[in-house]
């Protein structure tokens, strides 16, 4: 059992509350369960309990065993003296404030109900891919559909949270900042951190004195990301050009590249290849030095689809890397690609933008742009349609992303409503019923 098993008691009412009493025998009345803290210091604020006729305000704070309060080094932190009690499944070890008063204890071992313990323990230690799956059929759909709302919510502030990084280490310049996101995004899993490096060693002020000359971007581009071949008897008068430039642009603006050891080209498709993202991503600063502005002003996803729709320069077209032909002709970003832009760098710099700027319109801009979007197709996707829970917007494809990788796979069960709905079920209780009064109150004190 984890710590947070007791949250989700708490939190819910999931407990036997009749005749109360701490590990001292007060009689207990709890009157409000507070307020859960995701933060440092205690787990609850602002409770409100009834302890031996008198009234108590203030925090409590939970453990698995009473000890760890002190394992915690609780005894010593001045953010532990409001605590009015605590809460533990076992009290091995009385616990005192500072000050030297004893801190009262409610113990749970004997008031858990024996079905939703069992469910907790059944989606704690499995192997499936989620925890739930075998019983993710009996949650009903306007359950599991407000949730992804929720979640999409928390990934939406969470890559905001990003951009907003991103855009203080710029100056607060938002271009600049896009520039990074493009950057990472068109870089995918596999070189993502590495374009990103490359936007860094390569400010997009410089790209912009020098938006008017394609080939004199890919040479900022390829020589920045030291991608650019030694010198070669038999290569493309292209190659040759790119290294002059490259030459004479390094040595005016003092540019120190990236090692050439920072991509990867193995186990990928040629399309997705470091050389030929580099070529697109200086096409389509070549197109516009203004991306971020003119993802501002598109109107909708098709006007966004088209400002990213740009055709590679002719070496490119038929070559995939420097130096051998490709056996096809690459061209244009392709629509997953241009998909992946929108979704993964489009909406959290709207949704950075509505945050920031207090501009509502782009917040709703970013929610209808992952709505307007298909379902992205990966190998996460397939195994949720596998369970019977499709998506049908990319809107409800970063929720189910997000739900797998910050829920299912850190078994945040007690903190998934759809985790909660399985163990809510009226069949796991296994402790006596409420009366109706009771059921009614515990209703009351959590809302």
């Amino acid at each position: 059992m984890r710590e947070d098993f007791l949250h989700y008691l708490w939190r819910l009412a999931r407990f036997e509350l009749r005749d109360l009493r701490t590990t001292e025998g007060q009689p207990l009345t709890i009157q409000q369960f507070g307020i859960h803290n995701i933060h440092a210091g205690p787990d609850f604020d602002d409770a409100r309990i009834q302890l031996d006729g008198l009234h108590w305000a203030g925090k409590v704070e939970m453990h698995l065993r009473s000890s760890e309060w002190y394992d915690h080094g609780h005894h010593e932190d001045p953010a532990y003296d409001g605590v009015i009690l605590h809460v533990v499944l076992e009290e091995d070890r009385p616990v005192y404030r500072r000050d030297g008063s004893r801190i009262p204890c409610l113990e749970l071992r004997h008031r858990i109900p024996a079905g939703a313990r069992n469910r907790y323990w059944r989606l704690l230690h499995n192997e499936y891919w989620v925890p739930c799956q075998t019983q993710l059929s009996a949650v009903p759909e306007p359950v599991r559909t407000l949730w992804l709302q929720r979640v999409l919510a928390e990934r939406l502030i969470r890559r905001s949270e990003r951009f907003a990084q991103r855009l203080e280490a710029t100056g607060r310049d938002w271009e600049a900042a896009f520039y990074h996101a493009v950057a990472r995004v068109m870089g995918g899993k596999v070189n993502g951190e590495a374009m990103e490096m490359l936007a860094g060693s390569l400010p997009l002020r410089i790209l912009q004195k020098h938006k008017h000359s394609l080939l004199q971007l890919e040479a900022l581009l390829f020589g920045q990301s030291g991608l650019l071949p030694e010198p070669a008897p038999e290569e493309a008068p292209y190659v040759g050009q790119l290294r002059r430039e490259y030459q004479l642009l390094r040595t005016k603006y003092q540019l120190t590249p990236l090692p050439a050891t920072a991509w990867r080209f193995l186990r990928m498709r040629p399309n997705n290849f470091p050389t030929v993202r580099i070529a697109q991503l200086a096409c389509l600063y070549h197109r516009s030095g203004q991306l971020f502005g003119k993802a501002l002003a598109a109107a909708d996803e098709r006007e966004l689809e088209n400002m990213f729709c740009v055709s590679l320069s002719n070496y490119w077209r038929e070559h995939f890397r420097f130096g051998a032909t490709a056996d096809r002709r690459t061209g244009r970003l392709g629509a997953a690609a241009v998909r992946s832009l929108l979704i993964n760098a489009v909406a959290p710099a709207y949704f950075t933008y509505a945050r920031l700027r207090t501009d509502d319109r782009y917040h709703d801009r970013a929610l209808a742009l992952l709505e307007a979007l298909p379902p992205e197709n990966n190998a996460v996707i397939t195994r949720w349609n596998r369970l019977g829970w499709p998506a049908r917007s990319a809107a409800e494809t970063q929720a189910l992303l997000e739900l797998k990788s910050s829920y299912c796979e850190a078994t945040r069960c007690t903190t998934c409503a759809v985790g909660c709905a399985i163990l809510n079920r009226p069949e796991a209780d296994g402790a006596p019923r409420l009366t109706l009064n009771e059921a009614a109150r515990a209703y009351r004190l959590v809302g």
